[in-house]
């Protein structure tokens, strides 16, 4: 359960529309699950609840161990009420009807009764085994997208719902956004009487705290940009190097930010940090110029590649022109990874279905070391919002790899590379939205120039 979230009109009007959409799209019974607390070590000790964003969609409350039956637009909701032990512990909670008023349900019933009524229902699987092992018992089957079945025509509706963004969910990226931004200006702003990364993660991750929301990922904050995905924050910050920040915040409904900013820990980027930073943010200005709706989103990437290529061809890095070198992939031995993806409910929105909603219909992932980390490759259009997080990395398992090094060994001045040493990792990422017209940058207000950076540091 919870007791501190409560729908708005305009929110409850929003789930309502999403509902009536849905029948529209569909002719069976679905039941969604919000799933429920998962253990750390001991039963008592959970991790924070977060429920499923297919269920908060519809829902609009992350409501703990319940579940929503969608059939004809109309919801009817299953949850128990709180016990006495909850609000001896939790403090007072709503009731299940009361709950059911907010949500704008037609009917409310206790867990027990979903069994009854669950013949013919469509699903889509939660993430907590518990849960999941609930779905397939009270289904009384399996449940995939691997089939034509009516689980994957389930999905397939959500995705043309989720994917374009409505007013209400709108505004809800946009606080999540402008969160983000003030927690990326309070992290610039420490740095210079910070020591380590993990001051800099509490000074970023308390200003996403104080305003009673969390974290949509786990923070990426580190001196080692070439490790994608770093999750550790022990390593003292010393002068020379660049402080590489990916930090987004969710709303207590559930929408994400995702925002990455690199910048140097003494307040001024050295001569080779600045040749790679501007690179990258050029790659980065390329492609939210070209955004709107029927853009491939493919050819956002593949100009993010065209332009980093160009750039390290210019810096001597790379040899050749930068066509032949996106073509041959030599781009990806420095930028491996997609320009960007999905942004709702969930930061990499919708990936929980695969690449069902990435992927247009008929498209797979190439095989290309250039394409095969894309996450999104479809057209654009109003409504959507993505991110666009060009980079550049020195990643050892990549430039150290004898296959590669022999592949590439013309195309690469392995001595002019040497001289960026203490260029590990840039990553400049916003969050940008597709509009009939173009876009906006949700996140517009977090600088990216070199000297803004700078600024913002030594303030």
């Amino acid at each position: 359960m919870f007791n501190d979230t409560f729908i708005s009109e305009s929110l409850a009007t929003a789930l309502q529309q999403r509902r009536q959409k849905l029948a529209q799209l569909i002719d069976f019974p679905v039941i969604l699950w919000a799933g429920g607390n998962v253990s750390r070590n001991f039963p008592a000790n959970t991790f924070p609840f977060r429920a499923s964003s297919h269920f908060l969609y519809f829902a609009g409350l992350p409501i703990e161990n319940a579940a929503i039956l969608l059939s004809n637009g109309k919801l009817e909701l299953f949850a128990d009420n709180p016990t006495p032990s909850n609000a001896l512990w939790h403090g007072e909670m709503p009731s299940r009807e009361d709950i059911a008023q907010q949500i704008g349900a037609e009917a409310n019933f206790p867990l027990a009764e979903l069994p009854s009524r669950a013949l013919n229902a469509a699903t889509i699987a939660v993430q907590d085994p518990l849960t999941y092992a609930q779905q397939c018992q009270i289904l009384n089957r399996s449940i995939s997208l691997k089939d034509q079945n009516i689980d994957l025509a389930l999905a397939k509706a959500i995705i043309s719902l989720r994917i374009l963004h409505d007013a209400e969910a709108i505004a809800q990226l946009q606080t999540a956004a402008n969160v983000t931004v003030n927690a990326h200006r309070a992290g610039m702003a420490a740095t210079l009487t910070a020591k380590t990364e993990a001051e800099i993660r509490a000074v970023m991750e308390g200003a996403i705290a104080a305003e009673n929301m969390t974290c949509a990922y786990q923070s990426i904050v580190t001196i080692q940009g070439e490790v994608l995905h770093n999750g550790q924050y022990h390593h003292p910050l010393k002068p020379g190097d660049l402080l590489l920040a990916d930090v987004g915040a969710e709303t207590a409904l559930g929408w994400a930010a995702d925002v990455t900013r690199t910048w140097p820990v003494s307040g001024k980027f050295s001569s080779t940090q600045r040749d790679i930073y501007d690179l990258v943010l050029a790659a980065h200005d390329a492609c939210i110029a070209k955004i709107k709706p029927g853009v491939e989103y493919q050819d956002l990437h593949l100009l993010a590649a065209t332009t980093i290529a160009e750039g390290l061809s210019h810096l001597g890095i790379l040899r050749g022109n930068a066509e032949e070198l996106v073509a041959a992939d030599a781009h990806a031995l420095f930028f491996p990874h997609g320009v960007g993806h999905l942004l709702g409910l969930d930061v990499h929105d919708l990936e929980d279905l695969g690449d069902l909603a990435g992927y247009a219909e008929g498209r797979t992932r190439s095989d290309r070391f250039g394409l095969n980390y894309l996450r999104l490759n479809r057209p654009l259009a109003a409504g959507m919002l993505v991110t666009i997080e060009p980079g550049f990395y020195q990643v050892p398992a990549i430039l150290s790899d004898r296959e590669r090094r022999l592949k590439y060994q013309n195309l690469v001045n392995w001595d002019r590379l040497a001289q960026f040493s203490d260029v590990r990792g840039i990553r400049i990422e916003d969050d940008v939205l597709v509009t009939a017209t173009g876009s906006e940058v949700l996140t517009a207000q977090l600088p990216t120039q070199a000297e803004d950076i700078e600024k913002s540091v030594k303030i």
